[in-house]
């Protein structure tokens, strides 16, 4: 599922606000479902509903369409006429701002017979051929001629595409609790015109033509002034990399007994001379990724659940390459290489504690919160989790700090407990304590596997799922601090020399 629109009531002829951004790949053939439901319940179930049918399509096939708009019937229920679904789609332009914008309206029409109207605005912006899509409603101000709405904020590409010369039509309708709302009358505008903000050129004449028509003393429906119009730029995971934020990379993983005795071939952590085993080829396929958003390309390299040299004491912390002062690695081969040497100097033991690493970097995240440092925490592990609620505590606190964690499960175990810490479906709390976001990212490593052979594929899709909730969890830590980017700087110019001559 990639997502749902709005509901809209008692209507056959629905027409969505709500958008769907995709990327458009020219050589791929990219497979689209909509399935269509009367919604009767506030269940987020669809089997709660009742399945209206659905059309099959690609984007490929709506994006070369006339006018890259879709006409299609609705198909799934036997003998029956299920309508028709128009989909039409538009190639983004890059344009990253949004508006916060407020309006009021004075001395509306009335048109209810007891009270007074129940207004609202309905945004439309232009299509390139002149016909309009709903990009925005307001709320319903109940019972008044004379409305405040409230402040909404909307992106400049939804609004007109980054066109800010484009028609803007704005609709005012009176509210009906069946859903036959009044029409009290329009306006058309554009992003330039409102850009000039509060002033006299944005107070509007509501025109209700049918009116205008009939009655030659008309002289409109009412007004509606802008009253605040505030640009805001989005930023980008990118434009925070561009300011120069380091992204820390820190692997730990996995020396329980469960993996196997590392000399025996069935061992997860067997050493086979001609492939990587499934550990090395998880910290190769995420790490490969990662060390190019990290300047020094220095990562920190941890172990759990293992008894070490020479006492025999069981750590949960350990530094793979036998310095706990200074446990970094120099790239992803100076990680693998700490790796290989653990496993054959420590014994594998037990039990599976992950609060002790994520405590770990978690000790260093609070260190740097201006927003110059995020941290990924890459567990690479077999499984079956030991210390649940302390590990449940650990992300809660962590889900503070600018830090991620990516947990890969390799072999055949049930991954049941790394699915509850994904937070995807529901978010992870620990003694009433809700995560602050979701920080966590689980995949098991044997969907990955590929059948043929092909690892470069196969790793390939495993970085590629692994890392593509890491730079929205990065962005809402920057956003709920209020941290902006740092500028970018300059493009280097080499210095002139210039020549002294001795006369």
């Amino acid at each position: 599922q990639f997502g749902r629109t709005e509901v809209i009531d008692n209507t056959l002829n629905p027409d969505f606000v709500r958008k769907f951004i995709m990327d458009y790949f020219f050589e791929e053939r990219e497979n689209l479902r909509f399935d269509f439901y009367d919604v009767d319940s506030k269940s987020p179930n669809l089997s709660k509903h009742d399945f209206l049918g659905q059309m099959f399509c690609t984007l490929g096939e709506i994006v070369g369409s006339q006018g890259s708009r879709l006409e299609k019937s609705i198909v799934g229920i036997p003998g029956k006429k299920c309508g028709t679904v128009i989909v039409t789609a538009e190639e983004l332009g890059c344009c990253r701002d949004s508006v916060l914008m407020q309006f009021c309206a004075n001395k509306l029409d009335k048109k209810d017979f007891f009270g007074k109207s129940d207004p609202f605005l309905v945004f439309h912006r232009s299509n390139e051929d002149g016909s309009f899509t709903i990009c925005h409603k307001t709320e319903v101000v109940k019972n008044t001629l004379n409305p405040v709405w409230q402040a909404f904020k909307i992106s400049v590409r939804a609004l007109c595409n980054g066109d800010y010369d484009r028609t803007i039509k704005v609709e005012v309708y009176d509210w009906d609790r069946d859903g036959s709302h009044d029409f009290i009358g329009e306006f058309t505008t554009s992003y330039r015109e409102l850009s000039r903000g509060q002033s006299q050129f944005n107070v509007y004449e509501v025109i209700n033509p049918k009116k205008k028509g009939k009655k030659k003393k008309y002289v409109n429906s009412g007004t509606v002034t802008l009253l605040s119009f505030l640009i805001e730029t989005e930023v980008s995971f990118l434009d925070y990399i561009k300011g120069g934020t380091q992204i820390n990379f820190t692997v730990a993983i996995d020396f329980t007994a469960s993996n196997g005795n590392p000399s025996q071939p069935t061992s997860l952590h067997y050493m086979n001379p001609y492939q990587l085993n499934a550990y090395g080829m998880a910290l190769r396929a995420v790490g490969e990724i990662i060390q190019d958003y990290d300047s020094d390309k220095m990562f920190p390299a941890l172990g759990f659940g293992a008894r070490l040299p020479p006492d025999g004491r069981v750590s949960h912390e350990f530094a793979l390459n036998g310095n706990p002062q200074n446990p970094y690695c120099h790239g992803i081969d100076g990680v693998m290489e700490a790796y290989y040497r653990s496993l054959k100097s420590v014994q594998l033991y037990g039990p599976t504690n992950f609060a002790p690493v994520i405590n770990h970097v978690a000790r260093y995240a609070a260190s740097v919160k201006d927003g110059s440092q995020y941290f990924v925490l890459l567990i690479v592990t077999d499984g079956v989790i030991s210390d649940m609620a302390q590990t449940k505590e650990s992300i809660v606190n962590a889900s503070k700090l600018p830090m991620s964690i990516i947990i890969v499960g390799v072999g055949p175990a049930e991954f049941d407990a790394m699915e509850e810490l994904d937070g995807d479906i529901v978010r992870i709390s620990s003694r009433g304590r809700f995560a602050e976001r979701d920080i966590v990212q689980f995949v098991p490593f044997r969907d990955y596997i590929d059948r043929s052979g092909n690892h470069v594929l196969s790793m390939a899709r495993l970085a590629k799922d692994v890392l593509a909730e890491i730079p929205e969890q990065f962005l809402s830590y920057m956003r709920v601090r209020g941290i902006k980017p740092s500028p970018a700087p300059p493009p280097y110019t080499p210095p002139i020399h210039v020549l002294q001559t001795q006369i």
